[in-house]
């Protein structure tokens, strides 16, 4: 199989382990770096990604599910494996089997993994002000209850930042309101006895803005593949992290379109003079946002065409007009370099009216991911 045929990803693997150096260079020798693999590692691939980082010497990683969990194991990756959502009654089996670590959601999830009479190994989630998931930072009884659970082996606790990206003089506050929650458990639990447990608060904009209070793990997401979540978000870190990602396409047809003619589904383009129309061969089933639709860009022989009319299940067009050139077999960047011009996830997001991690991890299984 011609594995640029139609639509693909290119993933520059020396950027992945480039930021990962970046990253250990930032974070204190004792904290150790615990990536997020989960959505398919952010829409880029999550077997290869781990793959890569274990060989770099990283033994810990987390998913979103257990599924997610067990397709990493099968694919040969060893170490820690955290997952970070509910996993149902029904995949207790997974957990054990496979050696995944489980997040205790709260405390009546804590009963439920007791009831099941074996031992699971565990982190406690701690909701410090998040209030997604995590028993609440204040409620040190059901937590020390959790810690003395026969059936729960605890090996450690974690919490979420949910502002550290933010600037603001309030946000500032919460996300340290947050951290100390978060100290004043780890205090309790050591005042009751138990020592012997790892720590981990920190996501990717919790390492890029507030590195100095670094625990025993850091989750590293979107940032580790050398992505913010928005655009404006790339002058706040000191870090130099290359994008792994680029989206591509090829040209399949090249047409003209008369002034006056519309084109694409509900005739949402038309033409006020004559133009030049290339079909790409990627659509919305491959994660190109629908919303996209007139607005945005894509790259093409180094330079910038314009998306017009509606994007389509599989395909989409662009105006070529200015880039008298462009053939069929020729490649459309969607994302990544071309010539000296450079499209990003965040540009993608901020066109799409979204934030780049949306824009990545929907990125869909039927584009080939490529190593290069």
């Amino acid at each position: 199989m011609y594995r640029k045929g139609r639509a693909w990803i290119e993933l520059n693997l020396d950027h992945l382990k480039h930021n990962m150096k970046q990253f250990r260079r930032l974070l204190p020798w004792d904290c150790a770096l615990m990536p997020a693999v989960k959505a398919n590692a952010y829409g880029h691939g999550a077997m290869l990604v781990a793959k890569t980082l274990q060989e770099q010497g990283v033994n810990a990683f987390c998913v979103a599910s257990a599924s997610e969990g067990v397709q990493l194991r099968r694919a040969g990756i060893t170490g820690e494996l955290l997952v970070l959502g509910y996993t149902h009654p029904a995949q207790f089996d997974d957990l054990i089997a496979y050696d995944l670590i489980q997040t205790v959601v709260d405390g009546n999830y804590a009963r439920e993994l007791q009831r099941d009479g074996r031992k699971f190994t565990v982190h406690v989630g701690i909701d410090t002000g998040m209030h997604r998931i995590g028993e609440r930072w204040e409620n040190m009884e059901e937590i020390l209850k959790i810690f003395r659970m026969p059936c729960l082996n605890v090996t450690g606790i974690y919490s979420h930042l949910c502002v550290s990206d933010g600037q603001s003089q309030q946000e500032r506050a919460y996300t340290m309101e947050q951290i100390h929650h978060f100290e004043y458990v780890i205090e309790e639990l050591h005042r009751q006895g138990f020592q012997d447990f790892k720590c981990h608060l920190q996501g990717s904009y919790g390492v890029l803005n507030y590195s100095q209070y670094c625990f025993d793990y850091a989750r590293i997401g979107i940032a580790f593949y050398g992505i913010y979540s928005e655009k404006n978000d790339i002058t706040n870190a000191d870090l130099d992290l290359k994008p792994v990602l680029s989206l591509k396409s090829k040209v399949v047809s090249v047409r003209n379109l008369y002034q006056g003619e519309a084109a694409g589904y509900g005739l949402a383009y038309n033409a006020d003079q004559n133009r030049r129309i290339a079909v790409l061969s990627i659509g919305y089933a491959d994660g190109v946002p629908r919303n996209l639709s007139n607005c945005g860009y894509i790259l093409c022989n180094g330079k910038m065409a314009p998306i017009v009319g509606r994007i389509c299940m599989d395909q989409m067009m662009v105006d070529v007009t200015t880039i008298p050139q462009v053939k069929p077999g020729d490649e459309a960047v969607l994302i990544g370099k071309s010539g000296g011009l450079e499209i990003r996830a965040e540009d993608m997001a901020q066109w799409a009216g979204t934030i780049s991690n949306e824009i990545v991890s929907r990125l869909g299984e039927r584009l080939e991911r490529v190593a290069e």
